[in-house]
């Protein structure tokens, strides 16, 4: 049985940040939602609501916190403070 995704990524393939941010999930092995900004553009809104930004990649987690073109570093010290890692 699959782990439910447990926190979610809006993002884009021509975001360079975008797929930084997805490559380090992938590399720490955390379940997670994307949602493709080209494929479902509508999704923007539902991002731009949640982080009262236009950029991406926002990045939802479990407890409803989220980040914004957060850096490694960032995603890093959150995944382990939700002891994702």
């Amino acid at each position: 049985m699959t782990e439910a995704p447990s926190l979610t990524m809006f993002g884009a393939a021509w975001c360079i940040d975008c797929r930084r941010t997805k490559k380090q999930l992938d590399e720490l092995g955390v379940a997670y939602e994307y949602i493709d900004l080209e494929a479902d553009p509508a999704a923007a809104d539902v991002a731009r609501e949640i982080s009262g930004r236009t950029s991406i990649p926002v990045v939802v987690y479990p407890d409803s916190t989220h980040h914004v073109e957060p850096s490694n570093a960032d995603v890093e010290e959150k995944l382990r403070e939700l002891a994702l890692i």
